[in-house]
């Protein structure tokens, strides 16, 4: 039987989307029928044409871009941190580099081909919002693809061309067809969408919302029985 279908838009600069991987994550742990989920990431770039410049930290690129001081970047950034501690993750935003991070939804792409997508996210989701590192130098994605343990001349190819960015702007237009202005973005078995990192409960809710209408309950002799940041970065 066809399993359900969790196709997550997202980006790894996002904060919010590690804190919504999480949350699905715990609604999974509960949900009966786990086993028949699959999990899709796809690439969604918050800015594309990002380019920042080398020693600007994170508090001051959010403060230039919002028009706001650093303090309140650094506000900002501390709730949104507290945010992740309640959901056993550990931002750290003083080390955060600012970052293009086309290559590294292009290793994503690699690394589904070997099915580690979903270790690929993980991994680069917490070597920015937590380690600090670079996730646009290839140095540094090189040595989290051996990590993963994916083909090393399979990583060194894609990080030496533009291997995957075709597929990447096809989740991006995806995206576009369905009205993704922001993310994380939850679409469930083409029927039902979740935006943003919604408490665990919801997903727990849709879930077996969607099980239920994807196999009826039998109906027996007498009657029936049975039974949505944006993308302007404001995240």
């Amino acid at each position: 039987m066809k399993k359900i279908q969790v196709e997550i838009w997202s980006d790894i600069l996002c904060p919010f989307c590690y804190i919504g991987k999480r949350r699905l994550e715990k609604a999974l742990t509960t949900f009966e029928h786990a086993n028949e989920v699959e999990v899709k990431w796809r690439s969604f770039e918050l800015d594309p044409e990002a380019n920042p410049t080398p020693g600007v930290n994170q508090y001051a690129r959010l403060a230039s871009k919002y028009g706001k001081s650093e303090e309140w970047a650094r506000q900002m950034s501390a709730n949104m941190a507290q945010m992740a501690a309640e959901e056993g993750l550990a931002f750290d935003f003083d080390r955060v580099v600012p970052a293009n991070s086309l290559r590294a939804h292009r290793l994503v792409h690699l690394a589904a081909q070997h099915n580690l997508q979903d270790a690929a996210k993980e991994r680069l989701f917490k070597a920015y919002l937590e380690e600090g590192l670079d996730i646009n130098d290839v140095p540094t994605l090189a040595r989290l693809g051996a990590e993963l343990r994916l083909p090393t001349q399979e990583v060194e190819q894609v990080l030496a061309s533009t291997t995957f960015e075709q597929e990447v702007r096809r989740d991006e237009y995806e995206a576009r067809q369905i009205g993704v202005r922001g993310v994380p973005y939850f679409v469930f078995d083409d029927k039902y969408a979740v935006s943003g990192a919604q408490p665990t409960e919801l997903f727990k809710e849709v879930l077996e919302k969607v099980w239920e209408e994807a196999r009826p309950q039998p109906v027996s002799i007498g009657g029936l029985e049975g039974a949505a940041c944006d993308i302007d970065g404001n995240c």
